[in-house]
């Protein structure tokens, strides 16, 4: 009885434990990438903002009046590329975390099949 016990365990662990620690450890490291993602992007976007808050507190005259209205232009120019920059990063982070979880899922159905033979 005993070696069938670990023999339970054994499969147990090869079909549930192993496979969710594995899918856990890819979630975690997914929701570390996103989160860092969208910090980084939330730090660029309130640079750009204090920037350009600065820029137009300098305004005086029509000359720099004239340089303030580029700068918002160039500002909302790079604030564009880096939005659908930061999209692609997501879209291409979360890509990857689909493809290994169904990889992952693929694997797991394929060991619980074997196990089930024996």
């Amino acid at each position: 009885m005993n070696k069938a016990a670990e023999k339970a365990s054994q499969q147990v662990e090869s079909i549930f434990v192993s496979p969710m620690r594995s899918y856990t450890l890819t979630a975690l490291d997914y929701y570390d990438q996103i989160v860092s993602a969208q910090l980084d992007a939330v730090r660029a976007y309130s640079d750009l903002s204090i920037a350009q808050a600065r820029t137009w507190l300098d305004v005086k005259d029509a000359d720099s009046f004239k340089k303030a209205m580029e700068s918002q232009q160039k500002a909302t120019s790079d604030l564009m590329e880096r939005m659908k920059g930061d999209g692609e990063k997501v879209t291409s982070i979360s890509q990857s975390f689909i493809k290994d979880s169904q990889k992952m899922a693929e694997d797991t159905t394929k060991k619980a099949v074997e196990t089930a033979k024996q």
